[in-house]
């Protein structure tokens, strides 16, 4: 099993780095057999709650479960400005003038993986029709599946809320009944009406939630079929320990189908590095077996990283010194010994969200507004390294619609005292019992070092305000749940964009969007709901920015979220991983990855 490490000094760091040598049995804890290695991709992950597309909306469980499972369309990997690509289609779709007509046509040949499930053709998996589709998208819909990603479709296609309604009121969901909008024109052909325009469609389809799942494992293995993902990926589960380790080996479906698959080639995806098409034309996956190794505290990666168990780590703020010079540069041993260092902006905005439906916060915005007040922005940076910057905007300052210059409850700790006497509690205290308000926050990795030690400098941030916060500690996915059922407090928590456009990010405030969906603060503005519906069905053009914009300034003095930080990311991977280039929406891209000898 992994050992917990904790802060080291930097000496003791720095004699770790040297005698552990990159890549050999070093450190001592996994022992990775020379033959398993060569072919092995070896990454870190966090816990996560199943594999069911319809159920999770966290980051880990995206990641592994794409690797199994496609959608009619994904994110391109090289191109630049990022591009929807075909994957299950064979093309984009043909979309009428009036926007509201998408037709996609299969490819045709293409299978699940091999499953018991299968029992009509004795377990070989069988191919992918356009019926799977409609059946997937349903499954989004069924009110009972309480699927996270309910927010993505919720409106949008004709007849699926009317269907949604439906699965509320009878005791069994009826998959085969009719959504006048999922049309199955033959059996490669989907047809998608909406009910208006929705521009970001084909980004919400290249999610994790336009997974096409065959019915037959939904169906056989019923609760369990998070735990069995029958997919048509380039992978399938081998192995999963939830507290320990996945493991993924290569689909052998793809080669027993003929299905071909291959890494692209400059022409087909738009600009990239040159030196990122060494492969072009290779059939994928480049790797046969991936293994993910449950690690959440960040000091433990490292020293994995260090002793070749892990080829790729993020650098924790404990280590930062022992890894890069004073201009951000890699130290020499670690250039010397090949290692790789990516720097990218993360389209993520990281938060203290504040439950609506907490009779404390959820009623007192004067309360919310001391607390952003009283929030020290420098220090937080100091923490953290300069690798975040405070945001004054929920939405990524890569985007349209972001302003620079608006930003009223930036960090003033006197005036926070004002705003927190205003809001009823003179120097923290209730007047009417004389104790201090104490509050609590729920943090989803409690292994995770640095997440304690950011959470412990916002709760010193509280103290002097008066304000005694709380510290909650859960497991992911026992955390998810508690958000999912409204009974968080306040919860530190990150949201990463799923595609490029402020919508993604303003919909976490949208009232329908309320938890399970990603509204996890369940906040609630009729005003602002009904610019939102105004705005998601334009283009992009300059009305569409200015209320963005108006939007956001009405999270920003409402404060159902206390904003806390709009990271770099630092990663860091050994010299036998080739074809690495950063992406803002990394899901199912191992496929491209190739190990060097």
């Amino acid at each position: 099993m992994i050992g917990r490490c904790f802060k080291q000094p930097r000496a003791a760091l720095w004699a770790a780095l040297v005698l552990c040598g990159l890549g050999g049995s070093g450190c001592g804890g996994l022992a990775i057999d020379p033959v398993e290695r060569a072919s092995t991709l070896y990454l870190s992950t966090l816990r996560i709650r199943g594999f069911d597309p319809a159920k999770v909306g966290d980051v880990s469980s995206a990641q592994a479960l794409q690797r199994i499972y496609e959608g009619l369309v994904q994110v391109s990997y090289l191109a630049r400005p990022y591009q929807v690509e075909p994957l299950l289609a064979e093309a984009l779709p043909e979309v009428s003038e009036d926007g509201l007509t998408y037709t996609f046509r299969l490819r045709k040949g293409l299978h699940f993986q091999d499953d018991p499930c299968f029992t009509a053709t004795g377990g070989r998996g069988r191919e992918v029709t356009a019926s799977d589709v409609v059946y997937s998208l349903k499954r989004i819909a069924d009110a009972r599946n309480a699927s996270t990603g309910w927010w993505a479709f919720d409106g949008r296609i004709v007849g699926l809320n009317e269907f949604r309604q439906r699965t509320r009121e009878s005791d069994v969901t009826d998959y085969d009944e009719e959504v006048s909008g999922l049309e199955v024109m033959d059996r490669y052909t989907v047809r998608l009406r909406l009910t208006q325009p929705y521009p970001q469609l084909l980004w919400v389809l290249a999610l994790h939630y336009g997974s096409v799942v065959p019915r037959e494992a939904v169906e056989g293995y019923g609760e369990r079929f998070g735990q069995h993902p029958v997919g048509t990926g380039p992978y399938c589960l081998q192995k999963w320990n939830p507290n320990y380790q996945m493991v993924f080996v290569r689909n052998p479906g793809w080669s027993q189908t003929g299905r071909v698959d291959r890494y692209p080639s400059l022409g087909a995806s738009g600009d990239a590095e040159q030196g990122l098409l060494e492969d072009a034309g290779k059939t994928l996956p480049l790797i046969d077996r991936i293994v993910a190794y449950v690690v959440a505290d960040s000091a433990t990666q490292w020293m994995m990283f260090l002793s070749g168990q892990l080829d790729e780590s993020d650098i924790s703020r404990d280590n930062w010194s022992v890894v890069l010079d004073e201009q951000r540069e890699l130290v020499p041993v670690l250039r010397t010994r090949g290692v790789k260092l990516s720097v990218s902006p993360q389209l993520r905005i990281s938060y203290i969200g504040f439950n609506a439906d907490d009779p404390v916060l959820g009623t007192n915005v004067l309360l919310r507004r001391a607390m952003t007040l009283a929030f020290n922005s420098e220090q937080w940076i100091r923490l953290h390294n300069g690798r975040v910057r405070r945001p004054n905007s929920p939405i990524p300052s890569t985007l349209a619609g972001y302003e620079a210059d608006y930003n009223p409850w930036a960090f003033d700790l006197e005036r926070a005292r004002k705003v927190l006497a205003e809001a009823g509690y003179p120097e923290g205290r209730d007047p009417a019992t004389g104790r201090r308000l104490e509050l609590t926050l729920d943090l989803g990795r409690a292994d995770d070092i640095e997440l304690r030690q950011s959470a412990e400098l916002f709760v010193a941030f509280m103290e002097r305000l008066g304000i005694v916060v709380r510290l909650s500690l859960n497991n992911g996915p026992a955390f998810y749940e508690k958000l999912e059922r409204r009974q968080a407090q306040m919860f530190l928590l990150s949201w990463l964009g799923d595609y490029p456009d402020a919508e993604n990010f303003l919909q976490c405030f949208y009232g329908p969007n309320a938890s399970p969906g990603p509204n996890r603060a369940n906040y609630v503005n009729a005003e602002f709901d009904r610019l939102l519906e105004q705005a998601r069905i334009m283009s992009d053009r300059p009305e569409r920015t200015e209320l963005y914009q108006r939007m956001a300034r009405m999270v920003v003095d409402d404060c159902p979220w206390l904003l806390v930080s709009e990271p770099l990311t630092y990663t860091l991977h050994q010299s036998r991983v080739a074809n690495f280039k950063s992406h803002l929406f990394p899901y199912g891209m191992e496929k491209y990855y190739r190990l060097k000898p």
